[in-house]
């Protein structure tokens, strides 16, 4: 897919974030899209703009966990326009927890978003894609995707399952012959809701994360996501890392192997102290 003009794109998370900034790039370069998001508002403020740039983009609420609608969805993604070249399985939450405190329903809730959202987008858009002639899947995995940090074990299983779900769907594809190319995607920290909207396991204060988050760990606008992300579609890549921070711990996770670990860990230790008193002074429901 070397351009998007008069392509046809269907988005999961396009309430905010990269994925908002997706389907303004998308529609900057002659494509149709259709967006989705469980935020009925963030996906409403998504749509006013795209309208406001010309476009008429088919908008729906969808909880990706639930796999019949999701179904449904890309049915009628494709019945409205006629057919689908691109889909991009982007929604996805955190919960904050070690693996002790976490209950199973927090686990659970993090998995069937970040990781089953994405098998149901790409089964149901998949015939779609093939039937396009011209057709690709992007599947939003993380940086951790690539190694492991404590309190985020299950998004961490999410990411790393959805590392694994792509680049088996890439090579079977290409074993297949068909039309379809698969992009995995890793961002590192990016200027957008996932921390912000984010909870605990053990209903701490997670403000004191966010606040570090996003001035210290977020070096990368969803708008300069998004234009790697497309950039990476029309070049066939089949991983596509964003962020200087991506790709410095690539390199050194794929150096060390899982000698990582022990360093990562001290790191995580000072940044959990550091955080300690303020995200313990005030409590919130999970």
């Amino acid at each position: 897919m070397k351009d998007f003009q008069d392509k046809v794109a269907a988005i999961t998370g396009a309430g905010s974030g990269i994925g908002r900034a997706l389907a303004l790039q998308l529609v900057a370069d002659g494509a149709r899209v259709a967006i989705s998001d469980w935020d009925a508002d963030g996906l409403a403020e998504t749509a006013l703009l795209l309208e406001e740039r010309g476009a008429q983009p088919h908008s729906t609420v969808l909880d990706v966990r639930d796999r019949a609608a999701v179904h449904a969805w890309a049915d009628a993604v494709a019945a409205h326009f006629g057919a689908v070249n691109l889909v991009v399985n982007n929604a996805g939450i955190t919960i904050f927890g070690t693996v002790e405190e976490s209950p199973y329903e927090d686990i659970e809730k993090v998995v069937d978003v970040d990781f089953w959202g994405v098998v149901h987008g790409t089964k149901a858009f998949l015939p779609h894609l093939a039937a396009s002639g011209e057709g690709h899947v992007v599947n939003v995995s993380s940086i951790f995707g690539l190694f492991g940090v404590p309190t985020q074990s299950s998004y961490n299983a999410a990411k790393f399952a959805v590392r694994g779900f792509t680049e088996a769907l890439r090579q079977e594809l290409l074993i297949s012959g068909q039309p379809v190319g698969v992009t995995c995607v890793h961002p590192g920290g990016i200027k957008t809701n996932i921390v912000n909207n984010a909870t605990a396991s053990n209903a701490a204060d997670t403000s004191g994360i966010a606040r570090v988050f996003n001035e210290k760990l977020t070096r990368t606008t969803p708008e300069a996501a998004a234009r790697t992300i497309l950039r990476g579609v029309r070049r066939g890549r089949p991983k596509v890392l964003i962020g200087a921070d991506a790709v410095a711990v690539d390199l050194v996770v794929r150096a060390l192997g899982a000698s990582y670990q022990r360093p990562f860990a001290a790191v995580s230790r000072r940044l959990t102290a550091t955080l300690a008193a303020p995200a313990h002074r005030k409590k919130v429901s999970a």
